[in-house]
């Protein structure tokens, strides 16, 4: 009859074991791993490990360590789980795995380096308990949201449903740049607003609905023009800009201060039935200008105020710029860099095109002149969505 002895000895002849000093010697080459609970894993753990309890192993690692030719060191309280851990890795296909004899608590009595992690709250693990679900997310990638600083340009049509839902995923800190007050004429598409605060600043009305939806949201609100004089300074600090606005001037002073400071930015537009979604990424991808080089009379590029807008489709757009933006944060599959996606409601049609980096870019093209922040208000007049 086999005993848990056996399976141990069993486990041990069929893995390769390392000291913690051996062990220690793979930092920066190998990814560790920890298969304590977590109970244990918030008391203390190796700088940079990937935490996976030894029970959810076998149906998640695949999604944590998506790099099997990888090397991993994988380690838990004495030894014993990570041996059964570094087998399992194996009959997975991982091909340089090795357990950590002694486990942690022999790593730390020998005076090695670790440190007790950052971890959710229990409301936070309630809160976002789907993404934590999600391989892809898990608990780091939820602490990326927190630390993360999004600057939201426009407090409207595409910035409502943007703002929501970076709020209710949790992203730490959203700026929002809007001059502009709350209208009646405004609530048939942008959802941040309602009746009781017609008249208020939309600053202050998007700052009152996003805190009321997650506390741990921090909302910096800038109630003036995005203009020449402040845009770099605004953009300081947020690692991605979501372009919500619906002028040529403003498009293209926010291309330029993003080539500049090198902040992505996640374009969206709307015009009637049809909205567009695409990725700036300076100097990985095409920019602004390398789209549009230079913009139509005023007269062929009417605003919605004047050519009317579906009341969903900004919910669409705009939906379509968080995900973009998170995957950004995120660093998750496939964004919109180099790539315009369209939408028209009336066809129910998405179509992709691809965009390419212009070599001749006066903005970001090989040769391309120094970049000078300045006003475009000649280029068309703005107008107001």
């Amino acid at each position: 009859m086999t005993t848990p002895r056996d399976l141990l000895a069993q486990a041990k002849a069929a893995i390769l074991e390392v000291s913690p000093e051996e062990a220690e010697q793979r930092i920066g080459t190998a990814q560790f791993l920890d298969v304590r609970e977590p109970d244990e894993f918030e008391q203390g753990a190796i700088p940079g490990a990937v935490h996976l309890p030894r029970g959810h192993l076998e149906f998640s690692v695949e999604g944590r360590l998506p790099d099997k030719s990888q090397p991993v060191v994988v380690y838990c309280a004495g030894g014993t789980r990570s041996a059964f851990a570094a087998k399992t890795l194996g009959d997975l296909g991982y091909r340089d795995v090795v357990s950590m004899a002694g486990g942690f608590n022999r790593w730390k009595d020998e005076g090695r380096p670790w440190k007790t992690p950052r971890t959710l709250t229990p409301d936070q693990r309630n809160r976002y308990q789907r993404h934590l679900l999600l391989p892809e997310v898990g608990d780091r990638g939820q602490q990326v949201l927190l630390d993360s600083k999004v600057l939201l340009l426009g407090a409207g049509g595409l910035g409502s449903p943007a703002a929501l839902y970076f709020a209710a995923a949790g992203v730490g800190t959203i700026g929002i740049i809007d001059m502009d007050v709350v209208d009646a004429s405004n609530l048939q598409r942008q959802v941040l607003h309602n009746m009781d605060r017609v008249g208020e600043r939309k600053v202050d009305s998007a700052k009152k609905t996003l805190t009321a939806m997650n506390p741990d949201v921090n909302v910096v609100t800038y109630d003036v023009r995005l203009g020449a004089d402040n845009v770099l300074g605004i953009f300081d600090g947020y690692d991605l800009v979501v372009d919500g606005t619906d002028n040529f001037p403003t498009r293209y002073l926010v291309n330029d201060a993003s080539l500049l400071t090198r902040i992505p930015v996640v374009h969206g537009s709307i015009f009637r039935f049809e909205g567009q979604v695409t990725v700036f990424d300076p100097y990985v991808g095409p920019c602004y200008r390398c789209l549009i080089p230079e913009p139509p009379p005023a007269e062929l590029a009417p605003s919605c105020a004047e050519a009317g807008v579906l009341g969903v489709l900004p919910g669409i757009i705009g939906s379509i710029q968080a995900v973009e933006a998170i995957k950004m944060l995120l660093k998750l599959g496939d964004p919109l860099v180099g790539r315009l996606l369209a939408y028209d409601a009336l066809e129910s049609s998405f179509r992709t095109f691809k965009i390419r980096r212009d070599p001749d870019c006066p903005a970001c093209g090989e040769h391309a002149g120094e970049i000078v922040i300045a006003e475009y208000d000649d280029l068309c007049m703005p107008h107001g969505r």
